[in-house]
C-alpha cells in the first residue's frame, strides 16, 4: 500500500544490506528515496532496484563522519526531491572483534568506529532534522545493535558506539517531542549482511550464535527494514525515544 506517497526518505548506508532493504521498503510504500552511501556503486545499484520496482530514487556519495559531506547529502536530497520527511541513520562500520584485546586496539581505529557510528549519527540528526521541521515533522530511526546491550570481550569500539547511539536517540527525541519529529532506535541482532560475512565464514561462531538465539535462526535485512519504516510512519505516531531490539529473542534470555 502506498502510504507514504509524496514523502521523501533519506537513508545512509543504503548501498547494501539493511540500508538497501530500508530503501526498497520505503519505495514500496510510495516514498521517494535518497540512497546515501560511501560506496557510490552500491548506492547506484540500490537505485536501480528501486526504479525497477517502479519507485523513485537517487544516489549520493557520503562520508557520514565528515560534516561537509553530510551537509552536501542533505542539500542534494532537498535539491532532488524538494524535502526530507524521514531520516534513517544506518551507516556504520564494525571493529576488530573479539580476537583483539582492548590493550592492543589502536587509538585511531577506536576513534574511526566512533566517528562513523556516533559522530555520523549526530551529524545526520544535526543537518537533516531542520529539513523535517520545515515540513512539519517526520520520523527518524537510528541504528544501534544488540551488541550495545550485550557486549563481547575484545575490541570495545563497536559496542561502545552502539550504546552511544541510544543516548543520542533519547536526547534528540526529548528535544523535538513537541515539534513533530519522532526519533527512535532499532537494535538488530545477527542479520545476514555484508558486514556479517566474516561471522558466517566461521562455522563454530555461526553455530554458537544460532544456539544462543531463541528463534534458532538469523535475521534478514527485509525484516529489520519493515520495523524501521513502520517507526517512521504515521502508524507509529505516538512512539518516540524508544529502543526496539530485533534479534530473534536474544536479549530476552
Amino acid at each position: 500500500m502506498d502510504t507514504m506517497t509524496g514523502k521523501v526518505a533519506l537513508v545512509t548506508g543504503a548501498g547494501s544490506g539493511i540500508g538497501r532493504a530500508v530503501a526498497l521498503e520505503f519505495a514500496a510504500k510510495g516514498a521517494a528515496v535518497m540512497v546515501a552511501d560511501f560506496n557510490l556503486t552500491g548506492a547506484e545499484e540500490t537505485v536501480r532496484q528501486v526504479v525497477a520496482g517502479g519507485g523513485r530514487a537517487a544516489a549520493v556519495k557520503v562520508d557520514v563522519a565528515d560534516e561537509a559531506s553530510v551537509k552536501e547529502m542533505v542539500a542534494a536530497t532537498v535539491a532532488t526531491f524538494g524535502r526530507v520527511d524521514y531520516l534513517v541513520n544506518n551507516a556504520g562500520i564494525s571493529a576488530a572483534g573479539p580476537n583483539v584485546p582492548l590493550h592492543e586496539v589502536e587509538v585511531e581505529a577506536f576513534k574511526r568506529v566512533l566517528d562513523v557510528n556516533v559522530v555520523g549519527t549526530f551529524l545526520g540528526l544535526k543537518h537533516a532534522i531542520p529539513e523535517l521541521l520545515k515540513v512539519g515533522g517526520g520520523g527518524v530511526v537510528n541504528l544501534a545493535s544488540t551488541m550495545g546491550d550485550r557486549a563481547t570481550a575484545g575490541d570495545p569500539s563497536y559496542p561502545t558506539s552502539k550504546h552511544a547511539v541510544r543516548g543520542l536517540t533519547k536526547s534528540a527525541a526529548l528535544t523535538y517531542a513537541t515539534a513533530g519529529v519522532r526519533v527512535n532506535c532499532v537494535g538488530p541482532g545477527v542479520v545476514r549482511t555484508g558486514m556479517t560475512e566474516a561471522i558466517f565464514a566461521d562455522e563454530q561462531t555461526t553455530a554458537w550464535l544460532k544456539s544462543v538465539t531463541p528463534m534458532r535462526r538469523f535475521g534478514e535485512p527485509a525484516e529489520v527494514a519493515k520495523l524501521i519504516v513502520f517507526l517512521c510512519s504515521e502508524d507509529a505516531s505516538y512512539i518516540t525515544g524508544a529502543y526496539y531490539p530485533i534479534d530473534g529473542g536474544w536479549l530476552a534470555g
